[in-house]
């Protein structure tokens, strides 16, 4: 019972220093809001002084605010930057010795070859096929001068293994005309078909002398048998009684 009535009698705290409390709690703001208003009437009437030195202050702000930062990612590397590598130096060139010579390469004797006579080629032949006829008074191309004589593509041909009288040199009648049918049988024989021309001699200002055949038979021969034409170097009076 005692504790219980010790617990009853708190004591009531004491009037004036709530009072002093609460008046000294509510002065505060009305200080604040007179120095405001003193402060602003003194700002008023000081304005042209004060607004430069406000602008100065202001200036720096206004650009960090103006000039926004890059945003920086965290998600993103930084940027690598290459350096430069470094300049190897230049190494002196070492000298070399020089290079010895190839070694020599033998090469095989080389005997001298014999030379080997070849055979003796055989005369030169040439084969003909052309129309022939009686020389006259013109240029003499393909045609026949008499029995023993022609021309063939301009040049004069001597029949080397016979000899025939001569038109012109006749000495006899009878010799005439064994020189006229010389010269008839020789044309005959040229246009009988292709013929072979063998070199007999040099080429003279009387004509070039070949042996002329066909198949293997002569010319010459032919007309010798014919009594048309005789061995050269015969007598030639036999055409004449």
């Amino acid at each position: 019972m005692a504790k219980t009535a010790t617990r009853g009698r708190r004591k009531a705290p004491a009037r004036g220093k709530s009072k002093a409390r609460s008046s000294g709690g509510g002065l505060l703001p009305w200080a604040v809001i007179g120095i405001a208003a003193i402060g602003g009437i003194v700002a008023h009437d000081h304005w042209k002084s004060i607004q430069p030195m406000l602008a100065k202050q202001s200036a720096p702000i206004t650009r960090e605010t103006a000039e926004p930062k890059p945003l920086v990612r965290k998600d993103v590397p930084p940027k690598q930057v290459a350096l430069a590598a470094p300049m190897p130096k230049a190494v002196s060139p070492v000298p070399q010795s020089q290079p010895l010579p190839p070694a020599a390469i033998p090469t095989p004797m080389i005997q001298p070859i014999k030379a080997v006579s070849s055979p003796a080629s055989p005369a030169v032949s040439e084969t003909g096929r052309v129309a022939f006829g009686y020389c006259g008074q013109g240029a003499h191309i393909n045609c026949v001068g008499d029995g023993g004589v022609f021309w063939y593509k301009g040049e004069k041909i001597v029949i080397a293994d016979m000899a025939s009288p001569v038109v012109d040199q006749a000495r006899c009648d009878g010799e005439r005309r064994v020189a006229f049918a010389a010269k008839s049988r020789l044309l005959a024989l040229l246009n009988a078909g292709p013929f072979t021309m063998n070199a007999a001699g040099k080429t003279e200002s009387s004509g070039a002398p070949r042996v002329v055949s066909r198949d293997g038979r002569s010319f010459g021969a032919q007309l010798i048998n014919e009594g048309l034409a005789r061995k050269p170097g015969a007598a030639g009076s036999a055409w004449c009684a």
